[in-house]
Order: C-alpha cells, then structure tokens, then sequence
C-alpha cells in the first residue's frame, strides 16, 4: 500500500551515517554493555536504606534532583524500589530537595 512507509525508502536505519554502523551492534540490534553492573546493597550488606541517611541517598540523585534509575546505577528491582520510597519520603520531611536550585 503506498503511504505506509511514512515517506522512508529502503527497509530501515535511514542511512544517512549517523551514529553507529550496524556491525556495531549483535543480532538483536543492541550492543553489549561489557560488565554488569552490581547493586550495591546486595554486595554489601552493611548498607542500609533508610530515609534519614541523606549521604546514601544522595549518590542516587542526580544534580538536577531526579532519581538515577536502575539500568545507570546497577541496583536490582527491590532495592531500586526501596531507594525511591526512602527519597521520596526523605523529601517529603525536607531531608532532600525535590530539586536543585539553580
């Protein structure tokens, strides 16, 4: 049917030349991110969660005061979860700003 290419020729990727070529990437398109990231409270034990320490939980706000996600940080599910309840809540009770002043 004509029209449903959305004005593209050829099959995909554009091919203008930006950014990476396909023998880059794997055989699902992606490419490798070499070491796996390991979440941190998993592999220390020591370290708790808690909204009222404001130093382990400013390593995960960025400068702007957004929450770094999981796939940045290497923290798995239930901890990343953790982690966001405890800023919010750090937040709320003026702990941590909900963002930064500029």
């Amino acid at each position: 049917m004509p029209g449903r290419s959305g004005g593209r020729s050829g099959a995909g990727g554009g091919g203008r030349g930006r950014g990476r070529g396909r023998d880059d990437r794997g055989p699902r398109g992606r490419r490798g991110a070499g070491r796996r990231k390991v979440c941190r409270f998993c592999a220390e034990k020591g370290i708790r969660i808690d909204y009222k320490d404001t130093r382990v939980l400013g390593g995960f706000i960025s400068d702007r005061g957004k929450i770094i996600p999981s796939r940045i940080t290497g923290n798995c599910a239930r901890h990343q979860r953790r982690l966001t309840t405890a800023i919010k809540r750090a937040r709320s009770v003026a702990l941590l700003p909900f963002a930064s002043v500029s």
